[in-house]
């Protein structure tokens, strides 16, 4: 993720200490134009992160049914994305991140997406198995604690269940795809779906 918040050392913390500093952004999120709320302390405030363009470029692999998970929702521009697209689908946005689970509330409250549940990832039921999990990941939590988050999450996709993340080629995108081959093991299918604008679409499917 090369386009990072003005203070990095917050989008991943639990509860960002700096002075709360809301505004709204002008996004194009699924074929629309929308005025979202976003701030400070949180990832990319200011605009839609380049990776996650890449990755939404795919959203029409989205099931439109089941469960969906976002991982890392920031303000919600995946979560927003998908929700629109597939009404028929539930959309989890998960996050560490306090602050940016207000401002995912807040927008899919404005925007009328009933089909958003949005929590701390504890709070997402042990039973809830993801036809699809969508993210643009939290590279710079470190790599152990981004492997940790991946194993949680990904073992709970359905049979035929797919995950579709977007990682910076220079973040460790072709040695990640390895780590999920490998760690994964025979139960997925681990392969690289794009490559756009110094990114790397990842793609494991549960079979």
């Amino acid at each position: 993720m090369p386009e990072q918040p003005t203070n990095p050392e917050h989008y991943f913390s639990d509860d960002p200490n700096s002075e709360f500093r809301p505004h709204k952004i002008r996004a194009w999120l699924a074929e629309r134009e929308l005025f979202v709320n976003t701030a400070n302390g949180i990832f990319s405030p200011a605009h839609v992160d380049g990776g996650t363009r890449v990755l939404l470029n795919h959203s029409a692999q989205a099931p439109a049914e089941g469960n969906i998970l976002d991982i890392g929702c920031g303000w919600g521009p995946i979560t927003i994305a998908l929700a629109l697209e597939n009404p028929g689908a539930t959309i989890w946005a998960v996050d560490v991140n306090s602050r940016s689970l207000d401002l995912t509330r807040q927008n899919v409250d404005e925007l009328g997406l009933n089909n958003v549940r949005v929590c701390r990832p504890e709070e997402v039921p042990a039973e809830i198995e993801f036809a699809g999990i969508w993210s643009n990941p939290p590279i710079r939590v470190g790599k152990d604690v981004l492997h940790e988050i991946l194993l949680t999450w990904l073992p709970r996709l359905c049979e035929g269940g797919e995950a579709y993340l977007v990682v910076a080629k220079q973040l460790g995108a072709d040695s990640l795809q390895k780590w999920l081959a490998q760690e994964l093991g025979g139960g997925f299918a681990v392969d690289r779906v794009d490559t756009d604008k110094g990114f790397r679409v990842l793609r494991a499917v549960r079979i």
